[in-house]
């Protein structure tokens, strides 16, 4: 399991990816047995200094993901900043709920369109390296088809300048994380223009269900198994795959092997989560047939509230 990808009882392969934030979490990483990672949490590299790293160290830490799995994928998120990720040296707006405001990609296309070119110039070069094939870029906080296309023309024009000043490049397939709402109904929409599309169940959960993920005086409906929440995992997955598009989770809900077949039975291709969890989510694959596993995901989707879903998978 730790040396080879996976696939299910029935020969269904599933990539069984890693969430890093540094270079550092590249060999545990690598130890575990991920294949590839499924989630690169860029805005790590920009935590505990006084500036923001530039971009030769951004490419640095790029290839050194795409060096570490030369066989794999390699995910890298954008600049996820605002909400509950403020860095003190970005100036970044203070605002009534944040969690509803200026983050992710809307910063990036805004008031730090400057940082956001950086990541995409060491991104691009990246791209070109040795195993850059394997590179795919992931915006977050997706809201908009207009968002999309902002990116596409900026990574256009990102690439005009690389050229321009003789430097390498390619481009690297692009994805964007499903967190809200809208991006699960524009879902067919936003597989149509990108290659992949990626579930972050934490803010999924949190904006479908109107229950702020750090209020404890509402956890209980931040859970991942309540049925609306399902319903917009299955109506992604669908859509994306009608589409073409492969479909990945890198919340925390696809590190739990309890969790693992209703996954599988849902149709995500990838699964990525902390290393330390891969070993025992890739064993749960090899135990899953996909038939039974489908079987388990309509029966959740059938049911009506959360206390019956927890109960179908035997949690309670």
């Amino acid at each position: 399991m730790r040396d080879d990808p996976v696939e299910t009882a029935d020969g269904t392969p599933i990539e069984v990816a890693a969430n890093v934030g540094s270079v550092t979490e590249l060999d545990p990483a690598v130890a575990r047995g991920a294949d590839g990672i499924g989630l690169f949490r860029t805005e790590f590299l920009y935590l505990d200094r006084e500036t923001p790293p530039d971009e030769d160290e951004l490419y640095a830490a790029f290839t050194a993901a795409l060096a570490a799995f030369p066989d794999d994928r390699v995910v890298v998120r954008t600049l996820d900043v605002g909400g509950d990720k403020p860095i003190s040296y970005l100036d970044l707006p203070t605002e009534p709920n944040p969690f509803l405001g200026r983050r992710g990609v809307r910063l990036s296309l805004d008031e730090h369109a400057a940082l956001f070119e950086t990541q995409l110039r060491a991104l691009l070069r990246a791209a070109a390296s040795a195993h850059g094939d394997g590179l795919a870029v992931m915006l977050p906080m997706v809201a908009r088809l207009e968002e999309v296309t902002a990116v596409l023309d900026r990574i256009d024009a990102v690439a005009d300048a690389l050229e321009t000043a003789g430097v390498e490049y390619a481009i690297p397939s692009l994805g964007a994380m499903v967190e809200t709402p809208a991006a699960v109904f524009l879902a067919d929409r936003l597989a149509e223009r990108l290659d992949f599309l990626s579930i972050g169940t934490n803010d999924l959960t949190q904006y479908v269900m109107a229950a702020d993920r750090e209020n404890d005086r509402v956890a209980a409906l931040h859970d991942p198994l309540h049925p609306a929440v399902l319903r917009a995992i299955d109506h992604t997955v669908t859509a994306a795959h009608a589409a073409d598009a492969w479909v990945g989770m890198c919340g925390e809900m696809a590190g739990d092997p309890a969790l693992t077949s209703l996954l599988v039975g849902l149709g995500l291709d990838e699964l990525s989560m902390s290393a330390v969890t891969v070993p025992a989510v890739k064993a749960r694959v090899m135990e899953t047939n996909t038939e039974d596993a489908a079987a388990l995901a309509a029966d959740a989707l059938a049911c009506s509230t959360r206390e019956e879903v927890r109960a179908l998978l035997e949690l309670d």
